[in-house]
């Protein structure tokens, strides 16, 4: 939708209302509503303020201590949330209502160097340098419930209805009992401007994917994060729930397989045109796969995912097709990409593919070998694990020479201390595990 279109869409009644939005650390949408009338009139032009604690609360919203850019000795102050047009749309699933994101800078009109959207900018200003550009895909799972999120959260998050009782991976019958949502999330993303390739079942319980066009990079991370919120919004209105929790029960988890390839300024595929490249870039992803993987696994949740024979990756490899390994190559021609088997459902994009970019470019600048595929089982190789605890993944991102080069001290400080927020609350929690341990039999 542009500007106009908004407009005109005002003057009749059609649009009533204005959604601006901004990414958090975790990927969620956070903003305000606007009526649409005075969106055009005073917001195009000025941008929104919002307080700076946005991204620097934990999931919950509390705020917390160790962030540099906002506390209370700061004052919590506000940053300016600036429209990006050309991520107008509308939202076909709320009446009246369009929306848009926002690119967030401080009010002398510096960029918020914390905001995942602009970590993402960051490292497509460097491929940019180089004549590239990316584009990427992101497939991304969840668990439906037929409980709504209400009662779920009434019932403490037990005894949850899944909408499937048994593994419907590409079951068409399986599927067809969910159908009447599922099909409402692809016309609704369509209407949205997402172009949908198709909806298949997976293996858990009430376990789907629904997958997109890839797109360059930035559009893909803006899309998944508007499609996650908008598949909840309509889960929510039909009295049912959607989870993307990386790792809900001892069963499969749910993943975000991310895409990525290289484009010149011909729009020429880099990687087909130029082997040494793509070598290169992939061997840069796998040597740094463990040092940037708090950008892929941001959770403590997260770390459960990685299961031996689980289909998400134990081994930092990479393999032709090789379902076992982090990286799996895939396509030929323009078709050739990487396919970063790590990250979970509850990924947040931007801070992933600017990892990945990161990781390869790494690799380009200092001429790396990727070193000769896995062949067979990654799951029983000697090759080198991917970590397996948020601390780990923290430790290996605070002293990464990488991150901190690519990313500058600020971020990596900033989710160094979101990590350790994670690991302090998990700390204090008792969990339902330890009471079923302990409660009479210790």
């Amino acid at each position: 939708m542009t500007l106009d279109d908004l407009r005109s869409k005002t003057e009749s009644g059609e649009i009533d209302t204005v959604i601006l939005a901004l990414t958090d650390m975790q990927g969620r949408l956070q903003g305000k509503r606007f009526t649409a009338r005075h969106f055009l009139d005073a917001v195009v032009a000025h941008g929104a303020e919002a307080c700076n604690y946005l991204l620097a609360v934990d999931v919950d919203m509390n705020t917390v201590s160790g962030y540099r850019m906002s506390s209370w000795e700061t004052g919590y102050g506000d940053f300016v949330m600036v429209p990006d047009l050309s991520t107008l749309r509308r939202v076909p699933w709320l009446e009246g209502t369009a929306l848009l994101l926002a690119d967030l800078q401080w009010h002398d009109g510096r960029a918020v160097a914390a905001s995942p959207r602009q970590i993402l900018r960051g490292q497509l200003e460097r491929l940019a340098e180089r004549g590239w550009s990316a584009l990427a895909a992101t497939e991304l799972e969840f668990l439906l419930f037929e409980t709504s999120y209400r009662d779920a959260f009434k019932q403490g998050y037990r005894d949850l209805e899944h909408a499937n009782l048994y593994n419907v991976d590409y079951s068409i019958l399986g599927t067809t009992h969910v159908e009447p949502l599922i099909r409402r999330i692809r016309n609704g993303m369509l209407g949205a401007g997402l172009v949908v390739e198709n909806s298949k079942g997976e293996c858990n319980n009430g376990q789907h994917e629904v997958n997109f066009l890839y797109d360059d990079a930035l559009s893909t991370a803006d899309k998944h994060a508007i499609y996650k919120n908008g598949a909840k919004e309509m889960a929510d209105q039909e009295g049912m729930s959607i989870s993307f929790m990386a790792k809900y029960d001892q069963r499969e988890g749910s993943s975000c397989h991310i895409h990525l390839s290289l484009r010149d300024g011909q729009d020429s595929p880099v990687f087909a045109d130029d082997p040494g490249i793509f070598d290169a870039f992939l061997a840069g992803q796998l040597a740094t796969l463990r040092e940037l993987t708090l950008f892929l696994a941001p959770n403590i949740n997260s770390y459960k995912r990685f299961a031996s024979a689980s289909f998400a990756p134990t081994s930092v490899a990479w393999g032709t097709d090789n379902r076992t390994c982090a990286i799996r190559v895939l396509g030929h021609g323009r078709a050739k990409r990487v396919e970063n088997r790590v990250p979970g459902a509850d990924v947040n994009p931007y801070l992933a593919l600017a990892a990945m970019i990161a990781g390869g470019l790494h690799g380009v600048e200092q001429g790396l070998e990727p070193g000769p595929e896995l062949q067979g089982n990654a799951y029983t190789s000697d090759a080198e694990r991917v970590p397996g605890s948020l601390r780990d993944a923290r430790d290996l991102f605070a002293a990464s020479a990488v991150a901190r080069e690519a990313f500058g001290e600020e971020v990596v400080e900033h989710y160094c201390n979101n990590a350790q927020v994670e690991l302090d609350a998990f700390g204090a929690a008792v969990t339902d595990w330890e009471r079923f341990r302990g409660f009479e039999r210790l």
